[in-house]
């Protein structure tokens, strides 16, 4: 592509805005912007994106200088690939005016709302999948719907003015790591809908769509030396700009409001009737191994993901867990060899040129472990397998909330929960009493799985010999 061509701008035309997305951060940037840019540049159409800060004004201000125009950075180890991404028309910073994000979305060319808010914006509790009603965004936008801080808030408000207008809802289309997505979407939606409007929650039931997918191309965040790398050799400073990998992939259940939607099967993505198996091989084989990699490579002293499969020790423990403790439990989607997924997830996680950070993976660790490990886990009981590496992933995040590595520095632990983790884990003084102080809480683990002698005796005796050996020595008794 020509060092001036933007992709998704046709010539001096910028096209309508048919999509709003709530969280432009880094992984929208490098894969539904990318997508979509894709899709203009090869069809044209109404489908630009407005996004939607619900947080701070950082994104916008990153952007706007260069009229929403980003470079897209895809690392390989042989070589760089910069594009210009130019489906971005605009975005939008909530808590500065709510009532132009709800106009925004009650704007009937509005056909899709995407969300990629991480696993906490849904505010729901991860151990039971159900709306937390007693969260404090929750509460405030229940007593005060015109002025929202949440995503469901601003969804549904919005959906209340397109249903009093007599227009049509649009699609919700979660993008985030989460089981079900489309689901727990369509879930928090009507449990926050019915708890204002119970004739407003049977309408967005009829009529609204809410498709699960499954996202998948590892996005490290962007450094200020990234931005300074790509200014020296392109000459332009570009503080938007997002790093990736090559591999992408993107899996849609096509369910949309009068099917109205991009062709993104056009530019690779697959539209499908059940996404279910591909979300499990993800969020098992792929999710699940980064995460366990994050915790015991941040205890073992490394700071990236491929630094730390670089120890033979962990790629040895994530070849085991993947035959042994992962694989088992995943049915194989239609298409897919999961050997050879688990082999080119390795050469994924080994890539030197994605300098993805083992903190930034680790963060909200409470509300990922549910989906990304304990769900594994809990099948491998039913069927007796035993569980030695995801035992020692659990007890690595239970380690981390700890806020001391092995080496005796502090962590700063970035989630919802760490003050209550924290405070379970300093409850007791011995080894095993900590475990148990942290299967108490039930935001994380149910009560079946806490309760499960196996599993309590397998985190136990991992969480022992990761504070004995140290994170490298435990993973390496392990295979």
């Amino acid at each position: 592509m020509p060092d001036n061509q933007i992709l998704g701008r046709e010539g001096s035309r910028i096209p309508r805005i048919g999509i709003i997305h709530l969280g432009p951060g880094a992984f929208f940037r490098a894969f539904n912007a990318v997508y979509t840019a894709e899709v203009l540049d090869k069809h044209g159409g109404d489908w630009a994106i407005r996004g939607v800060s619900l947080r701070s004004p950082d994104i916008r201000n990153k952007l706007k200088p260069k009229n929403y125009v980003f470079t897209s950075v895809t690392l390989s180890p042989e070589q760089e690939i910069w594009t210009k991404i130019g489906s971005i028309n605009d975005i939008l910073v909530a808590p500065e005016d709510p009532a132009a994000v709800i106009g925004a979305l009650a704007d009937p060319a509005i056909k899709i709302v995407s969300l990629t808010i991480t696993e906490k914006g849904y505010c729901h509790n991860p151990a039971t999948g159900q709306l937390d009603l007693a969260n404090a965004e929750i509460v405030h936008d229940l007593k005060h719907p015109g002025q929202p801080r949440s995503a469901v808030g601003f969804i549904v408000q919005a959906l209340n003015k397109r249903r009093q207008a007599g227009n049509a809802p649009f699609t919700v289309l979660s993008c985030d790591n989460l089981p079900d997505n489309g689901a727990l979407a369509r879930r928090i939606v009507l449990e926050f809908a019915t708890a204002l409007d119970g004739e407003l929650a049977t309408w967005i039931e009829q009529y609204c769509k809410f498709p699960a997918t499954m996202v998948d191309r590892i996005t490290p965040a962007t450094t200020d030396a990234d931005v300074e790398k790509l200014k020296f050799a392109t000459g332009e400073y570009d503080a938007g700009c997002v790093l990736h990998e090559p591999f992408r992939q993107w899996v849609i259940e096509d369910n949309f409001v009068n099917g109205c939607r991009p062709e993104w099967s056009s530019v690779g993505a697959q539209f499908v009737k059940d996404v279910a198996k591909f979300e499990m091989m993800k969020l098992r084989c792929l999710n699940g191994t980064h995460s366990a990699l994050a915790y015991l490579g941040y205890l073992a002293g490394y700071e990236t993901i491929s630094q730390a499969v670089s120890d033979p020790a962990f790629s040895h423990l994530v070849e085991h867990m993947w035959e042994k403790e992962i694989i088992p439990t995943v049915e194989r989607p239609e298409g897919e060899n999961l050997q050879d997924y688990c082999a080119a997830l390795m050469k994924r996680f080994s890539n030197p040129k994605i300098q993805h950070r083992t903190w930034q993976i680790a963060m909200d660790g409470s509300q990922k472990l549910p989906q990304r490990l304990l769900a594994t886990v809990t099948e491998n009981l039913s069927a007796e397998r035993a569980i030695p590496g995801l035992s020692l992933a659990v007890a690595a995040w239970m380690t981390y909330v700890g806020g001391v590595d092995q080496n005796g520095s502090l962590i700063d632990v970035k989630d919802p929960l760490a003050a209550r983790l924290k405070s379970a884990f300093d409850s007791s003084p011995d080894l095993s009493g900590k475990v148990v102080a942290l299967l108490e809480i039930d935001d994380v683990f149910d009560k079946e799985l806490s309760s499960n002698k196996t599993f309590k005796k397998s985190v136990t005796e991992a969480f022992i010999s990761l504070h004995d050996k140290g994170a490298v020595q435990a993973a390496r008794a392990i295979v």
